[in-house]
């Protein structure tokens, strides 16, 4: 026998788990079942693939078993069981993301009424010490030659040592703490408190579950079921069993389709978003199973990337029973399943949006960002997804909007639909580049998502309406009449945006008069195909090198600062006005939130400029 001790975040685990005050202590029997019925599944497709494999398939089942004189409750499969190795790596530590996270959220949520969290990061084990003095695991793997027994009391070690004479499989026993009505802790090995939970809990588990020799589960896929026979309640525990989400899902979306290639489908919109969304090994939630046998979770053929919050299981009935992930890639019918679960997923976002607003949007801000990825990757659904988006604009500081209701308010002549990326809402509202479409009363959608920055070159346009950055190229905002007034100021000022062209031709390719300033001196915009300043950080943060940008310097003719420069240009003042060019190309790349190239030396020329005023 040997004696390790738990690593640290699991320790603090075990004693929150001990210490920490539920509402409801029943879920360590759902998780432990659960990981009873996840067993079952990955033996039974173990067995079609390994066909070395020599185990017992023809009776798969959990077994639920009590003893009040010994005050102990045992959790039994017949399933896949675990190796030496298994066990200390999924018991004796947490390798999972997500921990510290778990542990923050349950130590701010000690109280009668804050949310469950048990589940939420796949540490159903660890729950048995809620209601448990001490646990013993006893599991086998089949291949192997002897089977391992598991011991702890929650404190900081644990026992673990070879057993010769283990079954195939895994069984947990739990010697239960006291039954305390004030602790809110029944007693558990009332066979009647168990039919209850495994009632209520694991009644859709496909494996039979029983008690005292009896099956205590339906056992009826809860998608096979007529959706008039399925409450909202079922619903929910269904999703928290596949998601490990606390929190009822959003929306229930069924799919049935017959003919010559039949499947069924059951998934969810989640009302949280997951908290690997955004992580690089992030997992899409749809499993795989096929006439209810479970094949593969974490299926991606089903499922793009961009819809991996959806949660669900899509059940086949004409794919063989081994299929691979490289089968699955080529395969038509799963290709055609997939076209058509994403159509529905987003029909049913559009759904939310007409019908539903607060869930939509409640919806948009938790997966609004993942959901934009897809304008850069599902061509073929672009103009659904584009439809189901919402976006901050200078039309109302607090609400979001539809480009559809964008376009109902487009002034009378207006041909695109107007957009300005940056870090924050406030960083766009105060750029230079908004002044005059402000001024103008033109409305511009404010997009502050890192996607952001990517997908606007990509998309060409809705509802036939191009998109247009107020950032880069011309925006063309004036009159006929503003039009002439403008050639001659350009005319007047052609000397002087030739010599700045020149003097800054290290750092600009062009110095031209704006028609977008109204009280800036300047600003510094790109051309309609370059890509813009946070981009190109994006790109280089991830180690991308890129060849220097150029951009375009546009001065505003009416700016004292500006009309000071010209004079100073025409009275043939030239030596000191390269420090002021200089100077208003400094401006105007910080007034954007740019980065100078050679800060300290922009500092002694303001420094210099400050001094000649005393």
């Amino acid at each position: 026998m040997e004696t390790l001790e738990f690593q640290s975040e699991a320790r603090q685990l075990l004693q929150l788990m001990i210490h920490s005050i539920y509402s409801n202590k029943d879920t360590f029997l759902r998780e432990l079942v659960s990981n009873a019925s996840d067993a079952l599944d990955k033996l039974r497709l173990e067995s079609f693939r390994d066909k070395d494999m020599k185990v017992d398939v023809d009776d798969l089942h959990i077994v639920i078993e009590t003893d009040p004189a010994e005050r102990t409750l045992t959790v039994r499969d017949n399933g896949i069981g675990m190796t030496r190795e298994d066990v200390v790596r999924l018991i004796g530590t947490i390798a999972k993301s997500g921990t510290a996270e778990f542990l923050r959220q349950l130590k701010e949520q000690q109280s009668s009424t804050s949310s469950d969290l048990i589940g939420q990061f796949g540490i159903g084990f660890y729950s048995s010490f809620m209601v448990a003095d001490k646990v013993t695991l006893v599991t086998k793997y089949p291949h192997a030659e002897k089977g391992v027994r598991w011991e702890s009391t929650g404190e900081s070690t644990y026992t673990i040592e070879d057993v010769d004479d283990a079954p195939q499989g895994t069984s947990v026993t739990l010697h239960l703490k006291p039954a305390d009505d004030e602790d809110r802790l029944p007693d558990y090995t009332e066979p009647a408190k168990i039919r209850e939970i495994v009632k209520r809990y694991s009644d859709f588990i496909t494996w039979p579950v029983r008690l005292g020799g009896e099956e205590i589960n339906s056992r009826k896929a809860l998608w096979a079921r007529p959706a008039s026979e399925v409450t909202e309640e079922e619903y929910a525990e269904f999703y928290r069993h596949i998601s490990h989400d606390w929190n009822a899902p959003l929306e229930t979306i069924r799919m049935q389709a017959e003919g010559t290639f039949e499947y069924q489908a059951l998934l969810f919109l989640p009302s949280q978003a997951p908290l690997d969304l955004f992580m690089r090994d992030s997992k899409r939630g749809v499993q795989l199973y096929v006439k209810r046998v479970f094949i593969m979770d974490d299926c991606a053929e089903l499922m793009p990337e961009y819809l991996r919050f959806v949660k669900g299981v899509v059940d086949a009935a004409d794919l063989s029973l081994n299929v691979s992930r490289e089968i699955l890639q080529q395969d038509r019918h799963i290709q055609l399943m997939r076209r058509r679960l994403v159509k529905k997923v987003l029909s049913s976002i559009k759904s939310l949006m007409s019908s539903r607003t607060e869930d939509y949007l409640k919806l948009w801000r938790e997966v609004g960002a993942a959901l934009k990825e897809g304008l850069l990757s599902d061509f073929d659904n672009r103009d659904a997804i584009l439809e189901i988006c919402s976006f901050a604009s200078t039309h109302s500081e607090s609400e979001l909007t539809s480009l559809a209701d964008y376009v109902s308010r487009m002034k009378e002549g207006q041909e695109h639909i107007y957009y300005m990326t940056g870090d924050s809402r406030t960083a766009v509202e105060n750029s230079p580049h908004m002044e005059a479409l402000r001024a103008k009363g033109y409305e511009v959608l404010i997009l502050t998502d890192p996607i952001d920055e990517m997908w606007v070159d990509s998309v060409p346009s809705f509802d036939g309406k191009p998109f247009q950055s107020v950032a880069k190229g011309q925006v063309d905002l004036e009159t006929e009449e503003e039009k002439s007034a403008n050639e001659a100021k350009a005319a007047e000022f052609a000397d002087l945006l030739s010599w700045m062209s020149t003097s800054l031709a290290e750092d600009v390719k062009e110095v031209r008069l704006s028609t977008r300033l109204t009280t800036s001196p300047a600003c510094v915009v790109g051309d309609a195909h370059d890509i813009t300043p946070t981009l190109e950080k994006m790109y280089k943060a991830m180690g991308q090198e890129l060849p220097k940008i150029k951009r375009i310097l546009e001065l505003n003719p009416s700016h004292p600062l500006v009309e000071g420069l010209h004079k100073a240009f025409a009275a043939g003042e030239r030596e000191s006005l390269a420090d002021t060019a200089e100077l208003v190309y400094g401006l105007a790349l910080l007034a954007e939130g740019g980065e100078l190239a050679d800060p300290s030396r922009f500092v002694k020329l303001v420094a210099d400029r400050v001094q000649r005023t005393f």
